[in-house]
């Protein structure tokens, strides 16, 4: 289809939807997806290597979420001064000097440089997630709009896999797990063998550089639509300023309430991904890391035939109706998982992940979709976007609840009342739909 076959509508929202465009935006899923999931491989490897608490591990999410939170905003202003596809080149400039900044961090060998290389990736996907979610959602007719990011989000754990395939065979070594053959070793052996396993965490940075150039280029050689709401005269509406913005979204409780369901859905899901791993390796102590990565794999398999079997049950139900199932039963696999004396709760909490699929894109969509007057639609978007600074402090609570109680299996008690409290959210979304069904 040619973009002069596509006719924009004021609100933004497309006449139909241009093919190779949403297709090749949608493959920046699967490419923040894989830096997201080799975050959960650095865990474990940090946490061997530099002698981490699990506290102390956790702030490799804070530091890669922290990035998301802080540069949302300006991602918003640069998206409302010039366009979505600005905004993605610029988001992907920063993901490949973020993964650049991998080969002085595995030289010098030290957990704060690979904190900041982290930090400098979250920005490029902070850009990246701020302009493609929203993107995404505009890229078509506007009843579609959920759907149409739901089908985005469905590719998004093929690159979760990738990732976790890339860490298990480039990071993760064979032989026994690094604690293990650490703990055999002389204090000064130790730290050479650290630093030895330290240089494999460069391996995976390397393939993605090339991948994402390729990526860049294709996007500055491609004409995409403007998707940006016009005011009468036809003229993009770019003037509306944040605070003017922030005092506007302040009056809308729909959007605070989405606001606050998608920072407690990331923080859990981030949480559970986080440490899966270190849930195998404390339950069966004869496995290794990259043995144990395996479940990962399957973690983001099922997270991927979640979101495929809840496209299919939305097409047919009220989306809010199907989360909200979703919910009920991803809070017992959670509760499943703290309580289980033995190594099923790592298949329960992969169940969880199933549960998992849709939730982000349903809550994102739903929360934008609150948003009326679109000339706010931007700044909306990246709002939505800075929520996912759940991400940092969530799984660092868990790992103080675990470094406090000491029990990892136990500190699933965190995100099984983050399920809890998302599902809440969902049966007030269902509330509403019927409500506003018998009023129209």
């Amino acid at each position: 289809m040619k973009m002069k076959d596509v006719q924009q509508y004021p609100d933004g929202y497309l006449s139909k939807m241009p093919g190779f465009q949403f297709s090749l935006l949608s493959l920046l899923f699967p490419l923040w997806a894989a830096a997201a999931s080799l975050n959960d491989i650095l865990i474990t490897q940090f946490k061997s290597v530099f002698y981490l608490s699990d506290f102390a591990s956790a702030l490799v999410q804070s530091a890669f979420y922290g990035g998301y939170f802080l540069i949302a905003i300006p991602a918003a202003l640069l998206i409302k001064k010039t366009s979505y596809k600005t905004a993605i080149l610029s988001g992907l400039g920063f993901y490949i000097i973020g993964c650049t900044l991998f080969y002085p961090a595995s030289n010098m060998a030290t957990y704060s440089m690979f904190l900041v290389a982290i930090f400098v990736l979250a920005i490029g996907l902070s850009f990246l997630e701020t302009s493609a979610n929203t993107y995404s959602s505009l890229m078509g007719p506007r009843d579609k709009a959920t759907l149409r990011l739901n089908i985005s989000q469905t590719v998004y754990p093929i690159g979760s896999i990738i990732g976790v395939l890339l860490g298990k065979y480039l990071i993760f070594q064979n032989g026994a797990s690094l604690k293990l053959q650490m703990s055999k070793m002389t204090p000064q052996a130790a730290r050479d063998f650290g630093a030895s396993a330290l240089q494999h965490t460069l391996q995976p940075y390397k393939y993605l550089i090339l991948i994402l150039i390729v990526v860049f280029i294709l996007f500055v050689i491609t004409k995409f639509p403007k998707c940006k709401s016009q005011n009468v005269k036809g003229e993009v509406e770019n003037k509306v300023s944040i605070p003017e913005t922030l005092k506007y979204l302040a009056k809308n409780s729909n959007f605070k309430k989405g606001i606050i369901a998608q920072f407690i859905y990331v923080g859990m899901q981030t949480t559970v991904w986080s440490f899966t791993i270190r849930l195998a390796l404390t339950l069966d102590k004869n496995i290794s890391e990259r043995s144990a990565s395996t479940y990962m794999i399957y973690t983001f398999i099922a997270f991927f035939l979640g979101k495929f079997v809840a496209n299919f049950l939305m097409n047919k139900f009220n989306a809010t109706k199907v989360l909200f199932v979703y919910s009920i039963v991803g809070c017992l696999s959670l509760l499943y998982v703290t309580l289980s004396p033995n190594f099923t709760s790592v298949y329960a909490a992969i169940v969880a992940s199933f549960l998992f699929g849709p939730c982000w894109a349903t809550i994102y969509a739903k929360t934008l979709d609150s948003v009326k007057d679109k000339k706010y639609t931007e700044t909306a978007g990246a709002i939505i976007v800075m929520a996912i600074v759940g991400g940092a402090f969530i799984p660092a609570l868990q790992g103080l609840v675990s470094d406090s109680i000491g029990s990892m299996q136990l500190s699933f008690i965190v995100p099984t009342i983050c399920f809890a409290l998302v599902g809440i959210y969902f049966y007030s979304e269902m509330k509403r739909f019927n409500n506003d069904s018998q009023n129209n």
